[in-house]
C-alpha cells in the first residue's frame, strides 16, 4: 500500500511539473536576469611573476591577498599592478596605512607619476592617473572600508567612470573604531570589524561587479603582513598567521605567500667596491596558496629589484648588472665591482600548516 501511494504521488508530481512554465515563473518574480558574470580578464604582472606562478597576474573583480612577511615582494607586486593598471585604463586607488610608501620608488618601477615643483624646484606634490590617501585621513578598518565603499557609490552615479583597482597597504596596520575610541587594540575587535565591514559590505560589491549588469569591474588587492605560530607539540608545524584576522582570507579568490614561514628568508644581492654596497636585488619564494579562478597553484622563486621582478636566472641577474652598472658605479666609484649573495637560506615554504578554505 505503501508503494503504491509513493507511485501514485510521483506520478501527479511528474504531472504537476509537466504543466508548470519554470521560465514564465521566473520571469514574473525577476530571477531570469543578470545571471551571466563577465568573461574573466586579468591585471597583468611582469614575466618573471607570471613564469614562476603561471598565472597572468591579478585577477580583476576579485579580493585578491598579497601575504609573507616584511621586505619579500608583496608591494613590489602591488606596484606591478598599479603600473599594468593605468596602461589599461583602469585607476589605481592606493589605501596606504602602514606609511612606508615611497613615491620614487614607484617612479622608479614605472607608475605614470607628474611631479609638481616650486620655482626653486623642490617636489612640493605628486599628481596622475590614480587616487592616493593616507592616515591622514583614514585611520580605522571602518575608514578604509567607507572610503571604497564611497568611490564605488560615486562610480554608480556616473562621476567616476573607471574600473577601479583598490590596493590597500597593509591589513593589520589600522585598528577598528572601537579599539580606537577606547586605545586598546583588542584584536577581536578588529578581526569582529573586518569581518562585518568587508565579508558582509565590500568585499561582496567587488564581486558583484564582476557581473555582465555591471558597466565596470572592481578589485580589490590587499597586502597582509603575516607572522607565525609555533607548533605546541615536536611533531606539529608552524603556521603561517594573517595579522587582522582571516577575514580576507575567507573571502579573497586568490592569495599569494612570498617569503618563509618562520622568517622573510630573503637572500641579499649586493654590488660591493672598497667597503661601499648597493643591494639591488633580493631572491625570494613565491607560492600561489589559493586560487579558485583556474585552479592553478604553484611554487618557485623569484628576484625583486627596484624596478620590479625578474627571473632567478643567472643571464637575468647578468643583464640587470649590467644594465645598471653606470648608476651604481655612481655610489661605489667604478663599474669594477663584485656581486655578493647573502642572507638567509630561502628554504621550502611548504612546510606549514594548511589553511582553512
Amino acid at each position: 500500500m505503501a508503494r503504491q501511494k509513493k507511485s501514485l504521488s510521483a506520478a501527479v508530481s511528474k504531472e504537476i511539473k509537466s504543466k508548470f512554465d519554470l521560465n514564465a515563473f521566473k520571469n514574473k518574480k525577476g530571477l531570469d536576469k543578470n545571471i551571466k558574470f563577465k568573461d574573466q580578464e586579468w591585471i597583468p604582472l611582469s614575466k618573471a611573476f607570471q613564469d614562476v606562478t603561471s598565472v597572468p597576474g591579478i585577477p580583476m573583480g576579485h579580493i585578491v591577498l598579497l601575504r609573507g612577511h616584511s621586505d619579500t615582494g608583496k608591494t613590489t607586486a602591488m606596484i606591478e599592478a598599479a603600473v599594468a593598471a593605468q596602461k589599461r585604463d583602469i585607476l589605481p586607488v592606493f589605501i596606504i596605512t602602514e606609511m612606508k610608501w615611497n613615491w620614487e620608488h614607484a617612479i622608479q618601477m614605472g607608475l605614470d607619476i607628474n611631479i609638481t615643483r616650486n620655482d626653486e624646484g623642490e617636489i612640493i606634490d605628486y599628481e596622475g592617473n590614480f587616487i592616493y590617501v593616507d592616515r591622514e585621513t583614514i585611520n580605522s578598518i571602518e575608514d578604509v572600508a567607507g572610503f571604497i565603499l564611497d568611490l564605488m557609490d560615486e562610480q554608480k552615479k556616473g562621476n567616476l567612470p573607471y574600473d577601479l583597482l583598490f590596493l590597500w597597504d597593509s591589513i593589520g596596520s589600522v585598528p577598528c573604531d572601537m579599539s580606537l575610541k577606547s586605545n586598546k587594540n583588542n584584536n577581536e575587535w578588529n578581526a569582529g570589524a573586518m569581518s562585518t565591514q568587508f565579508g558582509n559590505n565590500v568585499n561582496q560589491k567587488i564581486t558583484l561587479s564582476r557581473k555582465e549588469s555591471s558597466p565596470f569591474t572592481n578589485t580589490l588587492v590587499c597586502v597582509n603582513k603575516v607572522w607565525t605560530l609555533k607548533p605546541e607539540s615536536p611533531m606539529g608545524k608552524p603556521k603561517l598567521m594573517n595579522k587582522g584576522g582571516y577575514a580576507m582570507w575567507f573571502d579573497s579568490t586568490f592569495v599569494v605567500t612570498f617569503g618563509n614561514i618562520m622568517t622573510a628568508g630573503t637572500s641579499k644581492i649586493k654590488a660591493i667596491k672598497d667597503g661601499k654596497q648597493v643591494e639591488f636585488a633580493k631572491r625570494a619564494n613565491l607560492q600561489i596558496d589559493k586560487n579558485h579562478i583556474n585552479g592553478v597553484t604553484t611554487r618557485g622563486r623569484i628576484v625583486m629589484t627596484p624596478h620590479g621582478f625578474i627571473n632567478d636566472d643567472p643571464n637575468e641577474l647578468k643583464k640587470y648588472k649590467n644594465d645598471n652598472a653606470q648608476e651604481w658605479s655612481k655610489i661605489l666609484g667604478g663599474t669594477d665591482f663584485d656581486v655578493v649573495e647573502e642572507g638567509e637560506e630561502v628554504g621550502d615554504i611548504s612546510q606549514f600548516e594548511k589553511e582553512p578554505e
